[in-house]
């Protein structure tokens, strides 16, 4: 009797050993896009913090999203943070200067600074397993790739464009533009609408701080050469560009420099372009749907004024999703952003909010139902894809020190549209400023 309850006991004991070894066993990895899997110990809870920048509207899709990733990873909870572009940025320096950034945040093209600053997840590890990139644009894992090393994962792909209200042109007797014309044509035809819809009424935005860039590439040259770790560009071509802005405010088809602050064209609310007052600017193609939902005139995608070498313009990350170095849960970050750029639902929740979805599968899957504006960043992005073709420009990245450059920037424009400096000497100032911001954040 003795013997027989022994051997039930270690019978028992045996059991109990083998449902403890299994409930601490990890899950299996993530293998296809948008399956749920759990790298936490089976029921064991994790939560990890998201951070992201935007309006109301970006917030309820965003968040939208999150919860459709909770349902199919019930053990990970995710908190969502987010803040307006304006003080973005400096509430994410701040949390992470005292070590409490959050597991997963967006970044823009100022990933560069983060990335020196050696905040960033290494993601290569968790590629294949927790992250699949097998469907994602080569030039995007590029982009993302800093130092050798996958720190950056694009959550849109757009391409700038000049937005153009064709009511506006219609009202003023004028073609709508069409690809191919100059920064010549450009500057004519704002002084044109200026001049034919009369005053209140203004060609253009100026957008001397969006469009350096591109006007660089142009010219053989760009903001900032990341495969020599130096500046692309000089002083005289930087004086050039202020010049042309320079010369259209004197003739007329520029929003003077006091609607350009009280109306900034960042902020879409309160742009003038969906107010009907002014006919063109420089926008992202994702941002296109933004506008034309604010307004009844019909709004088009033309391509940006050609310079010697080309539009400059290419397919570029509008925003993409780091995770943080210290977060205690990788495997979970990991899982997260695959979930943003590989499933489905995410795709068709998210939509071309944050741009065009940077793999294929999932561009598709927002095609099928897409409206008459996605089609037409659709369409835009096409003729895009096919002049880079001919006429191929690299990735552009911001330059270290972003921050601070771009309130530079923004500063050396207004003193020179209020006539507080001349071009020549803002574009001094600016220039050396910005190879002292350059320096001082290597």
């Amino acid at each position: 009797m003795k013997k027989q309850l022994g051997f039930a006991a270690m019978a028992l004991l045996l059991v109990l050993m083998t449902a403890c070894g299994n409930s601490g066993t990890k899950g299996t990895e993530e293998g296809k896009a948008g399956q749920p899997t759990g790298t936490a110990e089976a029921g064991e809870q994790v939560e990890i913090r998201m951070m992201w920048w935007g309006d109301q509207k970006r917030a309820d899709r965003t968040n939208e999203a999150l919860r459709k990733f909770e349902d199919k990873h019930p053990n990970i909870k995710i908190v969502g943070e987010f803040a307006p572009s304006s003080g973005y940025f400096d509430k994410l320096n701040t949390q992470l200067a005292s070590g409490t950034a959050p597991d997963v945040f967006f970044l823009g093209g100022n990933v560069v600074d983060y990335a020196n600053k050696g905040v960033l997840l290494e993601l290569d590890p968790y590629v294949g397993k927790q992250l699949d990139l097998s469907d994602m644009d080569t030039s995007m894992i590029q982009y993302g790739t800093l130092g050798g090393k996958l720190v950056h994962i694009s959550a849109g792909a757009n391409a700038r464009a000049i937005v153009v209200n064709t009511k506006l042109f219609e009202q003023a007797g004028l073609p709508i533009p069409q690809d191919g014309w100059t920064w010549e044509d450009y500057a004519s035809t704002a002084k044109q609408i200026s001049e034919k819809l009369g005053k209140g009424y203004y060609g253009t935005y100026d957008f001397t701080v969006d469009g350096l860039d591109i006007f660089l590439k142009q010219r053989g040259q760009q903001l900032y050469d990341m495969d020599k770790g130096t500046l692309g560009f000089d002083q005289e071509q930087a004086e050039a560009w202020f010049t042309y802005w320079d010369q259209m405010r004197k003739t007329g088809g520029v929003v003077t420099p006091e609607l350009q602050i009280s109306n900034p064209p960042s902020d879409t609310s309160k742009s003038l372009v969906v107010t009907g007052k002014v006919a063109m600017s420089l926008i992202p193609s994702n941002q296109l749907g933004a506008h034309q939902n604010l307004i009844e005139d019909r709004l088009e995608l033309v391509q940006i004024p050609r310079g010697p070498k080309g539009t400059g313009v290419v397919f570029e990350s509008s925003q993409g999703m780091s995770g943080y170095k210290k977060t205690e849960h990788p495997e979970e970050v990991a899982q997260l952003i695959n979930f943003w750029i590989n499933d489905p639902d995410a795709a068709r929740i998210l939509g071309n909010d944050r741009g065009v979805p940077v793999t294929s599968k999932m561009r598709e899957v927002l095609e099928q139902d897409a409206s008459p504006t996605d089609q037409a960043i659709y369409h835009y992005l096409g003729r895009v894809s096919a002049a880079t073709e001919k006429e191929p420009f690299n990735v552009s990245y911001n330059p270290p020190g972003n921050t601070e450059f771009s309130k530079l920037f923004e500063t050396t424009v207004q003193e020179i549209g209020f006539k507080r400096k001349d071009v020549k000497q803002g574009v001094a100032d600016f220039y050396n400023g910005t190879v002292q911001i350059f320096q001082n954040n290597q």
